[in-house]
């Protein structure tokens, strides 16, 4: 279930950050003015599954990369998915909004 929840938070998260700035999010958020950065770095602490693995589609249908590059960004993310759902859901259940 923390799987599932952190990757649709993290669609959740670029999708709206598209939506307000019109264009995609990525790690370049990290190489603005340190006030900017430290809220890319926030925002990029649940939004990173859905960057790694749509970073991962257009560069490997651009440059042929192989499978086992595509797997190990799956790995990635998905590890990095679980890790960021279980934090969503703590908080969850710690406002006694999910029970579990």
């Amino acid at each position: 279930m923390d799987l599932a929840i952190g990757f649709a938070v993290a669609g959740l998260l670029s999708s709206g950050y598209e939506l307000l700035t019109l264009r995609p999010p990525g790690f370049y958020l990290l190489n603005e003015e340190r006030n900017r950065a430290l809220a890319g770095l926030a925002f990029l602490l649940f939004a990173a599954p859905f960057i790694i693995v749509a970073i991962t589609v257009r560069g490997g249908r651009a440059r042929g990369r192989n499978f086992g590059f595509a797997a190990m960004a799956a790995f990635v993310a998905g590890f990095w998915s679980l890790m960021s759902g279980t934090i969503v859901v703590m908080g969850l259940q710690a406002l006694g909004r999910l029970v579990a």
